[in-house]
């Protein structure tokens, strides 16, 4: 779904109200399908989970997690190349917190300079699963879109209750712009770093989770 409703993110569309959601997302739609939307950044809003919890208490919530080091290089890589980001990947992940608390309200909402906090998964995770039944919250890795992508849409189909055809998923990888431009791969000392600082959390992903999810290994 091309551009990401983010309505139960942004307050000024939340405001409009369901039926405008309803009516600008869903009702072009035909009629006796499961229907859904993705918004990447409702994980990252404790608002987001409040106001789904509110409006659509029966709704099922997939997220994908990437492998936060990952995730946060890549992060960079996109800021940088529209224009938001000057420094170096090293010196950006030290003036992270300073960057957070002073940020321009036009920029609140895409947080481009959450590259470390955002990959904090289990601490961003809490609020929807003290919402929502955990049967109503699934957590899929991104890297098994490429790696094991029939398992995956088995995983899915099943969880949103449709018949499961997982010869769907046949074909499928990962795009992503921030990372085809030919630009210089994240320093393995940085890497290193990140890893270890995301080890601890990683850890309460797992324990939050339960053992089926799989955390992320660095070689």
């Amino acid at each position: 779904m091309r551009p990401e409703p983010k309505f139960f993110l942004i307050d000024e569309l939340y405001a409009r109200g369901l039926e405008y959601y309803a009516q600008t997302w869903f009702d072009p739609l035909p009629p006796g399908r499961v229907l859904g939307e993705k918004s990447t950044n409702y994980l990252e809003s404790p608002a987001a989970a409040e106001r789904l919890g509110m409006d659509l208490p029966g709704v099922k919530l997939i997220f994908l997690l990437r492998n936060p080091v990952d995730r946060a290089f890549s992060n960079y890589l996109w800021s940088q190349q529209n224009g938001l980001e000057t420094e170096t990947f090293e010196r950006a992940l030290d003036l992270e917190k300073a960057r957070e608390r002073n940020l321009p309200a036009d920029l609140r909402y895409a947080r481009p300079y959450s590259y470390f906090a955002r990959g904090l998964y289990a601490d961003q995770l809490v609020p929807f699963l003290r919402t929502f039944p955990r049967d109503q919250v699934l957590a899929l890795r991104t890297e098994d879109v490429a790696s094991s992508p029939r398992t995956l849409a088995a995983t899915f189909h099943r969880f949103i209750g449709v018949e499961e055809r997982p010869d769907l998923a046949d074909g499928l990888g990962l795009v992503n712009a921030a990372e085809t431009e030919g630009t210089a791969p994240l320093n393995e000392d940085t890497r290193a770093l990140l890893a270890d600082r995301y080890r601890e959390p990683n850890q309460r992903l797992v324990e939050l989770l339960g053992p089926t999810f799989t955390i992320w290994t660095e070689p």
